[in-house]
């Protein structure tokens, strides 16, 4: 008898979920979860009934309020006139739709791809969907998630299935031991600034390796989160014993026989390792220092003890044209260690690092001591769970006696469409996924590192190697 051929993880979750080929590698996919966030989620449900339709398997769909919404101590949804109008909507769609969501007085609300796991919404081997490129994070558990665009959103709500092109495969190794204070949003940022931003671009990312099997479920959700600007819709890593652990006796997960049945099936899940790929990187993490981002790309991204690059060494002109703009917006100079350079906020947050972990490597940094006179800083928790986590170990206390301020769960100065923004000029060291031009406000730069990194920034008052700590 023949031996089947090796398949990869992405093969067996891809192929569990097509309920139909239709040519030309597209395929019709079961969606087994729906997120649903405020920002668009009630133009999303105004679209489905407008065209006289209904949501399909309304307990297959989960809503969120975390985009909108300020994070201000004692929030409400009228705190902004933004959120208000949204919200509102919001609430109105979703009890009309029979969608269950999580309001800011729901002690499960939270950023959608922080509450979805830890509620043991989000498991192995399930088909994520949701209206947010970020959705890649859930990955980190094993799951086959991708961020969908809006009309995509409503062909989901009609018909829990989504019809997508099936991505090229891609195999990144972290191998080694960390280096102390080095953290997964640092290998990241190190394989982004390596590769580029389109460096996997039409593939389906899975990330394997020694280090990988290290990690907590939080570092390989982080690591997957930033997925989508290496170019990939999806990141994935293979579930294991930590992944189990992770799920086990959450609100959602399965119980008693379901469980053990679960577990059996995922088990089943990660793929053979003579799988084929068409593409494979593999990166020596003990190489690997802190990361942080110089420019106005995640590509742009150099360790804390190197200098700005000078874009006339870059041979390729249209990336050259691009670190030259970069680096008028950011105000820097070629040759200059970025180490040093001062900095007027510092944001720990974001659905890449705002969990629990994310907030105990900050406060062993900042504990005892004091943030800069001239930096503003803010800790926003990822969830109420995780909020209420922290306050139990004491971690709000650290960073309120550290002078940082304690907020609300929220996506908050991560998408800046909440009033958490900076002003045009002013430099921020933030924990979340995204420097873009504008991204935290107009005229804001920002530079994108770790929690702990971010937290040495907030004492130093300015970009620092978070180990001297």
């Amino acid at each position: 008898m023949k031996k089947p051929a090796p398949t990869t993880l992405f093969d067996n979750l891809w192929d569990q979920h097509v309920i139909a080929s239709l040519g030309d590698d597209h395929d019709l996919l079961h969606v087994d979860r729906h997120y649903i966030h405020d920002l668009v989620g009630p133009a999303g449900f105004a679209d489905l009934r407008a065209r006289g339709l209904a949501v399909r398997n309304a307990p297959l769909n989960i809503a969120c309020v975390d985009h909108s919404v300020s994070s201000a101590p004692g929030r409400t949804a009228d705190t902004t006139a933004f959120s208000s109008a949204l919200v509102r909507d919001f609430r109105r769609e979703t009890t009309a739709a029979r969608v269950r969501i999580y309001d800011l007085s729901d002690p499960g609300q939270g950023i959608i791809h922080v509450a979805g796991p830890e509620l043991g919404l989000t498991l192995p081997g399930l088909s994520i969907a949701c209206g947010d490129s970020h959705t890649c994070t859930h990955g980190g558990l094993g799951a086959l998630a991708f961020g969908i665009g809006s009309s995509e959103m409503v062909h989901v709500l009609a018909t829990q299935t989504i019809v997508q092109a099936r991505p090229r495969r891609m195999r990144v190794r972290f191998e080694g031991r960390l280096p102390a204070g080095v953290e997964a949003k640092d290998l990241v940022l190190h394989l982004i600034g390596r590769i580029g931003t389109a460096g996997g671009q039409g593939h389906a990312i899975e990330f394997a390796g020694s280090a990988v099997r290290a990690m907590g479920v939080e570092g390989r959700m982080t690591i997957c989160n930033l997925s989508i600007e290496f170019g990939a819709k999806i990141g994935m890593i293979a579930p294991d014993d930590t992944t189990f652990e992770f799920v086990a006796n959450r609100r959602f997960a399965p119980k008693g026989a379901q469980w053990d049945t679960a577990l059996a099936q995922w088990r089943d899940l990660p793929g053979d390792e003579d799988a084929s790929f068409e593409r494979e990187h593999s990166v020596d993490v003990s190489q690997v220092a802190p990361q942080i981002s110089w420019g106005t790309s995640p590509e742009q991204t150099i360790a804390i003890g190197d200098v700005v690059p000078e874009p006339g060494q870059e041979r390729d002109l249209a990336r050259r044209a691009a670190m030259s703009a970069a680096l008028d917006y950011m105000g820097l100079r070629p040759g200059q260690p970025i180490a040093g350079t001062p900095v007027d906020w510092v944001f720990i947050g974001s659905c890449a690092n705002s969990r629990l972990p994310d907030l105990q490597a900050a406060a062993a940094v900042i504990r005892g001591r004091k943030v800069a006179p001239s930096v503003r800083a803010w800790v926003v928790p990822g969830s109420q769970q995780v909020k209420r986590d922290a306050e139990a170990l004491g971690l709000h206390r650290a960073f309120l006696d550290a002078g940082f301020e304690w907020r609300e769960p929220g996506c908050s100065m991560c998408v800046a469409v909440n009033g958490e923004t900076l002003q045009p000029g002013q430099r921020s060291v933030s924990t979340s996924n995204r420097n873009f031009i504008g991204r935290q406000g107009v005229g804001a730069r920002t530079h994108l590192a770790s929690p702990s990194m971010a937290a040495a920034a907030a004492l130093a008052g300015a970009i620092v190697d978070a180990r001297q700590y």
